[in-house]
């Protein structure tokens, strides 16, 4: 792959970088009250319209197949949306008593706290030849629980109804998130020839939304003399989480190989990539609206923003392996529920009756 292919796949993450560099070097640009004006174009409208993208780009008609596979399911959504947040919850108390900047900390827990993404998941399944549908489902369905659900984890275990106001952020949630996610699905539905013909880039679109929402994020940050990161903490973090992701990765294929386990190998792939996948699209846009006004809300950003390129990254990597792993258990599979077929040159017992001897055929 050259060099120009290769900007041009991982563009997103380099702008990541670039917006990120750009507000260290003029924050006052897009501060609060700044010329961007903030606290309306990305508060509302970008928010807005990347959640009305995701109505559009949405195939939940596509789902049905999946439906079914409730099992799969409820396992996927339980941990990712219960003992995902929870078991890094227990681990950061462990952590408290470490000299990592505590904002960073309260990042990772926001981490935990994030549904799956709508794309990279399913994307990764896809590459390895997994359950696609179920992916996808899982996906979707996460992404629409996480509206609800996301919020009030980060309320849980990073605030309370008193710091925080509780009926304002769902207000503002339904006006931006809701409402529009439901605009979209409804004019999807009378224009879905033209969408399937044509194409649109939803995926970039809302990529460039999220950058701009990543830049006036950050230019708070910069403009604020009294934050101040500090590398040990920021490396920590990275260690972390790419230990986080390989722990929980290996966790889910142990959960579902295991013994009385009904999960195929297809099914594993899918739940590897949907369990431990956390969206990066929905996660910046609700901690802008549930944090609304903190100081350190681009701390709070920054270990989500390490995480999604790691899971991409670390997601890539494993492709071969997992698909490795899945070509062969299903072979097995397939040889165990095959009859056994006779020896060249043994006879073959033919059914007779059980008080005649065996007839030879």
């Amino acid at each position: 792959m050259g060099l120009l292919e290769r900007l041009r796949k991982e563009w997103f993450i380099l702008g990541i970088v670039l917006v990120i560099a750009v507000a260290r070097l003029e924050p006052g640009v897009g501060v609060k009250g700044g010329p961007l004006k903030p606290e309306i174009t990305i508060t509302y409208i970008a928010v807005s319209a990347i959640f009305f993208n995701s109505g559009l780009s949405l195939k939940t008609e596509e789902l049905t197949s999946a439906l079914m596979h409730v099992k799969l399911h409820l396992f996927v959504q339980i941990f990712t949306l219960v003992f995902f947040p929870t078991a890094i919850w227990v681990f950061l108390q462990l952590l408290s008593i470490t000299p990592i900047n505590e904002w960073l900390l309260k990042g990772l827990q926001t981490v935990g706290c994030m549904p799956p993404p709508v794309s990279s998941a399913v994307i990764l399944t896809k590459a390895v030849g997994g359950n696609e549908a179920a992916a996808i489902f899982n996906s979707a369905f996460g992404s629409f629980l996480g509206i609800v659900i996301t919020p009030l984890l980060l309320l849980l275990f990073l605030g309370s109804s008193s710091s925080v106001p509780f009926t304002s952020i769902f207000s503002q949630l339904f006006m931006t998130v809701v409402v529009p996610l439901i605009i979209g699905q409804i004019v999807r539905r009378y224009i879905k020839d033209w969408l399937e013909r044509k194409k649109p880039p939803f995926g970039a679109i809302s990529s460039c939304v999220l950058l701009m929402i990543i830049y006036t994020t950050f230019c708070d940050t910069f403009a604020n003399p009294n934050i101040d990161l500090d590398k040990f903490s920021l490396i920590i973090i990275v260690f972390i989480i790419f230990s986080v992701q390989m722990s929980f990765m290996f966790l889910t294929f142990l959960f579902s190989t295991r013994n009385n386990s009904t999960f195929t190998p297809a099914d594993t792939v899918a739940i590897i990539f949907c369990s431990t996948h956390k969206s990066l699209t929905l996660g910046i846009p609700m901690l802008k609206i549930v944090f609304a006004g903190y100081e350190h809300l681009s701390l709070i950003s920054v270990p989500l923003l390490i995480y999604h390129p790691a899971q991409i990254l670390l997601g890539s990597l494993l492709v071969p392996t997992i698909k490795s792993w899945m070509v062969s258990r299903q072979k097995a599979l397939k040889l165990t529920r095959q009859p056994k077929a006779p020896v060249k040159g043994q006879p073959i017992l033919s059914s007779c009756s059980p008080r005649k001897r065996p007839c030879i055929s």
